[in-house]
């Protein structure tokens, strides 16, 4: 069995969450009231036998507040895998790195069958510098075996005061490379936004969207508009691979920037008098420059929700490779009797034009692979949101695995190449031919490569559909 929950070392990552906090009271009333409580009551006696059986008669005295919130967890984890309960060290971290800046590693990780794998490494942290790859399976960390900790005890293993160090051994690739890394602990300042002059282009990377995110964007336009010339000024290309996602307010404001009318997203929860739906102002501070969005395998969330919001209005071009697919929404809603908090999936989100990209992702309009090196090969896909057990099932057929590498070097970066084309002029659907895989003739079937061509039949166009 396998069991994926993703957490953030030193930091639980919000993915396209409430940017509120809330409470949630539900009142019932007449016969189905008292029917629905005395069924309540008669579950909560059998947690509360299972409970006393558990501390009177374990064969070792158990610590009580643990195994109410090992209760707590497993019921919040048994719904999806985005819902859990964080205590109060793991509340405080959560806030900690929505605000931006956490102690630790610097590593997005999930659980998958009893090991821990890297989702993502943090630019410019420890795990980054280190070498730790998105796919990296972690097996022991400080000479302990993983299979022996839950997620959160890994976590917790993997935290501690900056400057101390640590050591994990990893598996790699699809021949499970053993490799060990030693890594110094350090508090993680995330610059979630990062940006450059390409020439007349203005580039925005924004690596995860958190309580800095907008103002680092408007610093980045700002910038743009004081250094290049209105009428030399080709457009914006924003960077929204592999960033996991964050605070849903971010999203929107991010979104607003670009767009001065429409809606942006909505939100649907259980109960269809919650549904919410945030439009935009008269805000677009990029002034209708051409926009390209750069997306991939690693784009979850609040990314997608930039994305899917710039697509429908036909604001941007979406360039790279089908993204995550997370499309619900995260609401925190703490717990004072504890100083914990609650981590509870409360709603869908759907884009504009009424899409849930729940275990589906954003199509981008025009696809271009990236150009991996053979030792990384085999590790530069991400399973998605409908590789998690237990995620929220959406209608139709769900998909499975995307690209998520990004070259290093950004002259081997065919995504970030293809998009200045773009903006230089050149057509989308001339990039698009340009960047397509080419066949390799060696795994072409022989009767195939046999049978001449019919000039009167010309192949038929290969197109991806958005869902």
């Amino acid at each position: 069995m396998m069991r994926k929950v993703s957490l953030l070392v030193l930091g639980m990552a919000l993915g396209a969450g409430s940017v509120s906090f809330a409470t949630h009271t539900q009142i019932f009333t007449g016969a189905s009231a008292q029917a629905a409580a005395s069924d309540t009551y008669r579950q909560l006696n059998l947690f509360g036998d299972v409970f006393d059986k558990i501390r009177n008669e374990y064969v070792e005295k158990p610590d009580e507040q643990k195994l109410v919130e090992a209760a707590i967890n497993g019921m919040l984890t048994s719904l999806d895998p985005h819902s859990s309960y964080m205590d109060a060290k793991a509340y405080k971290e959560f806030s900690q790195q929505t605000s931006g800046e956490f102690g630790g590693l610097g590593i997005e990780v999930q659980q998958e069958d009893k090991l821990i794998k890297v989702v993502s490494p943090i630019e410019d942290t420890p795990a980054a510098k280190a070498g730790i790859l998105s796919g990296d399976l972690i097996i022991a960390i400080d000479g302990q075996s993983v299979e022996d900790l839950t997620l959160n005890q890994a976590v917790d293993k993997m935290r501690g005061a900056p400057q101390t160090q640590i050591t994990l051994k990893i598996l790699r690739g699809p021949n499970k490379e053993v490799k060990e890394f030693k890594l110094t602990r350090d508090i993680i300042r995330v610059k979630s936004v990062k940006f450059e002059e390409k020439g007349d282009i203005g580039y925005i990377r924004i690596t995860q969207f958190t309580e800095q995110t907008f103002d680092g964007l408007k610093d980045a336009m700002t910038k743009f508009a004081a250094d290049i010339p209105d009428d030399k000024f080709k457009g914006y290309i924003v960077d929204l691979r592999n960033d996991p996602g964050g605070l849903l307010n971010q999203a929107i404001a991010v979104s607003n920037a670009f767009l001065d009318k429409g809606e942006i997203v909505s939100t649907r929860s259980r109960n269809p008098e919650d549904t919410q739906r945030w439009n935009a102002g008269a805000h677009d501070l990029s002034k209708g420059k051409p926009l390209i969005i750069l997306v991939n395998g690693g784009s979850a969330s609040a990314s997608e929700i930039v994305a899917g919001a710039l697509q429908d209005h036909q604001r941007a071009i979406i360039l790279g490779t089908r993204s995550f697919g997370k499309g619900s929404v995260q609401t925190i809603i703490p717990l004072p009797q504890s100083g914990g908090a609650v981590r509870l999936t409360t709603a869908r989100y759907y884009t504009p034009s009424g899409r849930s990209i729940q275990a589906k992702g954003i199509e981008p309009d025009v696809q271009v692979l990236e150009d991996v090196p053979d030792d990384l090969k085999g590790k530069d896909q991400i399973e998605g949101e409908a590789s998690l057990k237990g995620h929220l099932l959406n209608s139709g057929p769900e998909e499975h695995g995307s690209q998520a590498y990004v070259p290093p070097d950004p002259k081997d970066d065919k995504q970030l190449i293809a998009a200045m084309e773009i903006l230089h002029g050149k057509k989308p659907a001339e990039v698009a031919a340009e960047f397509a895989p080419k066949p390799d003739p060696a795994k072409a079937p022989a009767a195939d490569a046999a049978k001449p061509a019919d000039p009167a039949k010309p192949d038929a166009p290969k197109t991806d559909s958005p869902n």
